[in-house]
């Protein structure tokens, strides 16, 4: 990590931390949930190394950024308006984005509402959703997936936060990163998120140490898990707020990259929606989409060298 300078800006009403490093184009990286700026730790030395400003914030509500209370202050509406400020505050008009998770999330949603100001995007493992006009999120996942689905249990207040502090923030870091089935993804109410005393010790895989297990829980602790949790209870708002979007595609150069055993991939109607067309049909502008084998969630920080490069060399194109 030497070399990568951090500091905080104000953006949208909000002080946010960033880690950045480098000359030249600047790279947006966005990480996901439970997660930080350190998800790119890889990314950013290899980007900076290759003649790009790779710059990592902590989202609203992670890390060393604000969390504002509200559940209505975690809308893509503002999010991606932290984002624009904060390109705003780099100097520069237009930037390349990458994005993992709630941040590919986000992402889609800077290319839909600013595609302006971004001239190419890099998605990992969470593919385009396309607003449903009939159906809120959480009711279609409680339809499609049952009550314990993830998103569904992190609905009402307090109640997820209370079960991640029983267990730990060790664990559900661990268990967030390194899971490779869809498992993690239920979450029943008569067991909770798991760590029973018959649970198996998780092992940490070889790209993950306890270093930066640690470097993760103790942000955590600090911060809490609210502001992280509630992008899901906002989903629902910014199905709201997006009405105006309904059918609207992402006019920005794309490329996709999955891991054939990201539990997000596993999950029902998202391999078809991926490799149907339709998703083509609402990012006309994506290039490629790549599955890696042996790959899970995580990607970028299980094969660090291979995204790195993924993203260089389509990025060198523009």
């Amino acid at each position: 990590m030497e070399g990568i300078e951090h500091r905080t800006v104000e953006v949208n009403g909000i002080k946010m931390h960033i880690a950045e490093k480098g000359e030249g184009p600047v790279v947006l990286l966005l990480h996901g949930f439970p997660e930080l700026w350190y998800s790119w730790r890889h990314q950013i030395v290899s980007l900076a190394s290759s003649g790009y400003k790779a710059v990592a914030p902590d989202l609203r509500g992670y890390g060393d950024t604000d969390a504002p209370t509200s559940i209505h202050s975690y809308s893509s509406l503002q999010i991606v308006g932290d984002l624009i400020a904060l390109i705003d505050i780099l100097g520069v008009e237009k930037v390349f984005v990458v994005g993992h998770d709630w941040g590919a999330y986000m992402a889609w949603h800077l290319c839909l509402f600013r595609p302006d100001r971004v001239k190419a995007l890099v998605n990992l493992s969470i593919q385009y959703v396309p607003r449903n006009p009939w159906l809120k999120p959480t009711e279609g996942c409680r339809a499609g997936f049952g009550d314990d689905f993830y998103l569904c249990r992190m609905q009402e207040p307090g109640e997820m936060e209370a079960e991640f502090a029983r267990v730990g923030a060790e664990t559900v870091i661990k268990k967030y990163l390194t899971s490779r089935d869809l498992s993690l993804l239920m979450i029943p109410k008569k067991t909770g998120f798991g760590s029973s005393p018959d649970d198996k010790p998780i092992i940490l895989p070889t790209w993950l140490s306890q270093e930066d297990v640690d470097y993760y829980a103790n942000k955590l602790e600090k911060r809490g898990f609210t502001g992280g949790i509630n992008y899901y209870r906002a989903y629902d708002l910014t199905w709201e707020l997006t009405a105006a979007w309904t059918n609207a595609q992402v006019k920005v150069p794309a490329k996709f990259i999955v891991g054939d055993l990201d539990y997000i991939y596993q999950l029902h109607g998202s391999k078809e929606y991926i490799h149907s067309g339709a998703f083509k049909k609402d990012v006309p502008l994506l290039e490629e989409i790549i599955v890696m084998e042996g790959a899970a969630h995580c990607i970028q920080q299980e094969r660090p060298a291979e995204i790195s490069k993924h993203i260089c060399d389509f990025i060198k194109k523009f």
